[in-house]
């Protein structure tokens, strides 16, 4: 059973159509060595309320009425590629199966997919045989992804006021990747690949979280009280807690890209996220007067 953001998914890819040929990766021209370096000068968001495509021959904006505005509800760009790309193009191709009376539009979607299709003047996108981005959420689904394997600080660790603490996490395939996974059906295989792209820190003691863009480095006895130079954070006050822990959550956040197999401009990503917890015990240094 696919879960609600791979239901939300699936409404999205039936804006999609086939995407047959490259598209380029800032949403503002063709990345595709047939067309040119084309500019893309028409959008239309697809929440957009009219119901007719644009024609062929002007830089009409077509429709885009399968979705709706609001909170949580995928959103679609349809861009007219001007000039077209040559007869040769896969896209012009299918266009030319079809009749010829239309265009060729790149797509973009708020969950990371992107692509071309051909949309025949007077008609909406059409629902592909296969929704590569629903079989992409399949493959994540199949994968083990965990929180932050916590290396430190150690659950029985006992740690100082005024000291720096060093945070870095164990990497593993299931708690940091990356890792990979297919799914296959109709003659289309998707690949999907996981890692995490960051962990965010929350402390326990009301500071502003500490975010890492990496696993964090080991602590080793040479570094003496040195900070930690990319993952630390320094405790200021005890906890007020009758153990005196504080309650620290580590939260990592997985990006998962994905693609066609034989066809690497039909991709996307999303992100994901997984949370461990455990207590930080937390004392003052105690002073011995000689």
């Amino acid at each position: 059973m696919l879960s609600r953001a791979a239901a939300t998914a699936a409404g999205t890819a039936a804006l999609l159509g086939v995407l047959t040929v490259p598209a380029a990766a800032d949403g503002h021209s063709s990345a595709d060595p047939d067309c040119g370096g084309s500019n893309v000068v028409v959008t239309v968001c697809a929440a957009a309320t009219s119901s007719t495509p644009g024609s062929s021959g002007g830089s009409g904006t077509p429709a885009a009425h399968h979705g709706q505005s609001g909170s949580g509800t995928p959103k679609c760009t349809y861009s007219k590629l001007t000039p077209q790309p040559p007869a040769n193009n896969l896209a012009m191709q299918d266009g030319k199966r079809r009749g010829g009376k239309g265009a060729v539009y790149q797509v973009w979607c708020d969950t990371g997919r992107f692509g071309v299709v051909w949309i025949p003047d007077g008609a909406a996108p059409a629902q592909p045989a296969v929704d590569p981005e629903t079989l992409a959420r399949r493959a994540a689904d199949s994968m083990t992804l965990r929180g932050p394997d916590i290396a430190s600080p150690r659950a029985a660790g006992r740690y100082l006021v005024g000291m720096p603490m060093w945070m870095w996490v164990d990497q593993t395939p299931t708690t940091y990747g990356p890792q990979s996974a297919r799914a296959t059906t109709g003659g289309v295989t998707v690949t999907a690949t996981a890692k995490v792209s960051s962990v965010s820190w929350n402390m326990g003691d009301r500071t502003s979280p500490v975010v890492c863009t990496g696993p964090g480095t080991p602590y080793t006895a040479s570094a003496g009280k040195a900070a930690s130079p990319d993952c630390g954070h320094l405790y200021a006050t005890t906890p007020s807690t009758p153990d005196g822990r504080f309650p620290l959550t580590a939260t990592s956040t997985w990006t998962i890209t994905w693609h066609v197999d034989g066809n690497q401009t039909d991709a996307g990503q999303w992100t994901e996220t997984r949370t461990s917890t455990l207590g930080v015990h937390v004392s003052e240094a105690q002073v011995v007067n000689q």
